[in-house]
């Protein structure tokens, strides 16, 4: 039997095992599902599937399913398995220059050239405390970002450092200045071939000066002159809503949709009839486009008025 620990958050059942060769965190109640810890963070991807199969077979309770995904600048599936496309936003780079001239959009260009006669710089620069009051100052701006609640609002200093200094070793930061303040910045780790931002944040007051843009500007200078294939910001799309603001943004400054590989392998029977019955979805990819629409234009609609008595408050 390989151990592990077991955990509950929110009614929901997790534990972590150690099989070797990945960390894997295994969630659910009735469906138990394996998935590698962080993942999308990991330096390697999966290359050998079968032997972490059957590794987890042997945990006890075993898994009903173990899920995983392919690696950029694999598109193509690799392995004989139940597979589903899972998109990201990227960037295919090869240099600053191609992008900068051949796909950015003339209005994208404009706006990267409004912040630099707005005042605003951007460099990369180190992980120390200055960043991390910094980037406190920033998360403690408003409640609610994009619709929704923003979950860094008012996290003490401590869990601002320890949060933000996860892979170090692989990670960099830029940051925008405005004068001598940081006014925003962008975390990207460094991921086999390519760079994944991990977080990007400027303060909403200096919106004006289009300060996200230059940030994603310097990142891709910087992955750029390392000769990485790509930078990835998230995904492109979520479940069934379609595309929106975010999705916008992205376009315009030349992220194109990537579909990617992503396995459903079922270890048990429960596994296999949960994958016909299509339970391996998440409730937000089950409800039909229109209702998932409506729900978060509510949400948003409720956030914006309590944003709102919090500001005048």
């Amino acid at each position: 039997m390989i151990g592990g620990a077991a955990s509950k958050e929110k009614g929901t059942k997790s534990r972590e095992v150690d099989i070797g060769s990945f960390p894997i965190v295994i969630t659910g109640n009735l469906l138990r599902i394996a998935q590698i810890k962080d993942e999308p963070w990991l330096a390697d991807g999966v290359t050998d599937p079968s032997t972490i199969m059957s590794k987890l077979k042997d945990t006890r309770p075993a898994p009903d399913m173990f899920v995983f995904s392919q690696r950029l600048p694999d598109t193509e599936p690799l392995f004989n398995f139940h597979s589903e496309y899972d998109n990201l936003a990227a960037i295919p780079i090869s240099t600053y220059d191609h992008w900068w001239r051949d796909q950015l959009k003339p209005a994208t260009r404009n706006m990267v050239r409004k912040a630099e006669k707005a005042g605003i710089t951007t460099r990369v620069i180190q992980f120390d405390d200055t960043l991390v009051n910094g980037i406190s100052a920033i998360y403690n701006e408003l409640p609610v970002r994009q619709g929704r609640r923003f979950w860094h609002y008012q996290k003490d200093i401590p869990t601002v450092r320890r949060e933000n200094a996860t892979y170090l070793d692989r990670a960099a930061f830029v940051g925008a200045f405005l004068n001598d303040e940081l006014v925003g910045f962008l975390k990207m780790v460094y991921v086999g071939q390519h760079a994944k931002v991990m977080q990007i944040l400027s303060f909403v007051r200096h919106r004006d000066k289009a300060v996200t843009n230059a940030l994603l500007a310097k990142a891709v200078e910087v992955c750029s002159s390392k000769k990485l294939t790509h930078l990835v910001y998230a995904n492109f799309s979520y479940g069934n809503k379609g595309e929106d603001s975010l999705s916008g943004f992205k376009r315009r400054n030349a992220f194109i949709r990537v579909d990617i590989p992503k396995y459903f392998v079922p270890l048990t029977m429960k596994g296999k009839v949960a994958l016909a019955l299509r339970l391996h979805r998440s409730p937000t990819e089950l409800l039909p486009r229109w209702l998932t629409v409506t729900l978060l234009a509510t949400r948003a609609k409720w956030l914006s008025l309590f944003a709102s008595r919090h500001e005048a408050a």
